[in-house]
């Protein structure tokens, strides 16, 4: 038997959870199929292909809620998931922050067309990314002095519908299209490796795979010879590739979750500043094309762009529903949820404000220090901001890159560093997190 469309899935779920007993419901019904295709060696290392359906189902009785899911979507299944649900519902502790939205503030833009978040043509079948991976690899080995690459290419088509008893139903699709790859050269102890690699949503707008690879050999080439830097306090660069890890930092410090906890260095700085003036971070869930876009999120509340940071100044903290109440706000639309928990604060496609100045003339002026290009493991402090975290990249010399250095430590205080960082214009435009390369004097580096 054919499985009913996914509207008429979540549908079925808040059905059953009221027939059950429950005083309200939300349903999330997820349909997903991927295909990947891995290359080693000039040989085929792995093909993968994944479909399947997914349900959630969240119950509340008062202010008592529970959550539960299936993979099986037969009306007998959802009517026992639907009674399992009341039954856990009625033995939970209450919260008092428990419960969907006010029918009068629910999204009215529900067609999320416009924003470009589906591929309409055909999926790649396996052939084609087979094709696709063995041009990388071959890019790749192109490069004097890469002795081996491996390479992927692979493809999901996604869905999701929603569900409420507050009367809200909505649903989009989206499509990703991704290519890798990994190049390795030198010998022994002193073999080095690095990677390039693209996603987006529409296959159109990859770059070609000649280019990915002939990234990927140069980036592992720059590696050999590394050594470890100096130990003491320098200015240190970002790379692109890594800066939006500085952004996700601050972005978990102003998630309601951690500031409803007491468990983040940003509860107190509401109002004050947190990047230097002129500098703004904005959510926009509303691009055309972007990764991350929705017209509404997880709750049914509709997603608008915002100023989580206006210049320099913290003006928002990311909510949902729950952690709004906690803190007695209003929700910013961020909700998210999987189908076995509940909703919880989440982004969506973040620009930190570019500057005017290239990478390049970031280096000439940062005299000597570091330019992070990798970065490995972490250590950092929610709560004090404490930051410490493995990284190499090339030492500058007098404004110049000068040799490839490895093994070393990069730390400090992100209150701190948040506050001196001088972008540079390099961020890419296709990402979530469009973040350029990041200067930041001032750091403490532990090397030779």
């Amino acid at each position: 038997m054919s499985q009913p469309p996914l509207p008429d899935l979540a549908e079925a779920l808040i059905s059953a959870a009221l027939k059950a007993g429950a005083e309200a419901a939300d349903a999330l019904a997820v349909t997903g199929t991927s295909l990947s295709i891995d290359i080693r060696q000039g040989q085929l290392e792995q093909a993968e292909r994944a479909e399947g359906t997914e349900v959630g189902l969240r119950v509340l009785i008062g202010r008592r809620q529970a959550c539960v899911s299936a993979s099986d979507t037969s009306p007998a299944t959802l009517a026992v998931l639907a009674e399992r649900a009341v039954a856990m519902a009625r033995e939970a502790p209450e919260d008092p922050t428990a419960g969907l939205a006010d029918p009068a503030d629910l999204a009215t833009d529900r067609d999320a067309g416009g924003l470009e978040l589906e591929d309409p043509a055909r999926d790649p079948g396996a052939a084609a990314l087979e094709e696709a991976a063995r041009e990388l690899e071959a890019a790749a080995l192109q490069a004097k002095g890469i002795t081996q690459a491996e390479a992927s290419a692979a493809f999901s088509r996604r869905s999701i519908a929603i569900a409420q008893s507050n009367g809200f139903s909505g649903g989009y699709g989206r499509t990703g299209h991704s290519r890798s790859v990994t190049a390795f050269c030198g010998e022994g102890t002193g073999m080095q490796r690095d990677f390039a690699g693209e996603s987006r949503l529409f296959a159109t707008d990859l770059p070609d795979n000649a280019e990915i690879g002939a990234q990927a050999a140069e980036r592992a080439l720059a590696r050999l010879g590394g050594v470890k830097p100096p130990t003491g306090t320098y200015p240190v660069l970002y790379d692109e590739r890594v800066a939006a890890s500085l952004v996700g930092h601050l972005l978990a410090a102003i998630n309601g979750t951690a500031i409803a906890r007491g468990a983040s260095w940003a509860r107190e700085l509401m109002g004050q500043a947190v990047l230097p003036a002129g500098i703004d971070l904005i959510e926009d869930p509303l691009r055309r094309r972007g990764p991350a876009s929705r017209l509404f999120d997880a709750e049914g509340l509709a997603c608008r762009r915002k100023l989580l940071v206006a210049d320099g100044v913290l003006q928002s903290w990311v909510l949902d529903l729950a952690t709004g109440r906690k803190l007695g706000l209003a929700s910013t639309g961020n909700a998210g949820r999987g189908t076995g928990a509940p909703p919880s604060p989440v982004t969506t496609n973040i620009d930190l404000t570019p500057g005017s100045a290239t990478k390049a003339e970031l280096i000439a002026q940062m005299g000597t220090g570091l330019l992070v290009t990798s970065m490995i493991g972490q250590t950092i402090s929610a709560t004090t901001g404490d930051y410490s975290r493995g990284a190499s990249g090339w030492w500058v010399e007098g404004g110049r890159l000068s040799h490839p250095v490895q093994e070393c430590t990069v730390a400090g205080n992100l209150r701190e560093m948040l506050r001196r960082i001088v972008p540079a214009n390099d961020a890419r435009p296709h990402l979530s997190l469009r973040v350029p390369s990041i200067l930041i004097d001032g750091m403490t580096l532990a090397g030779a």
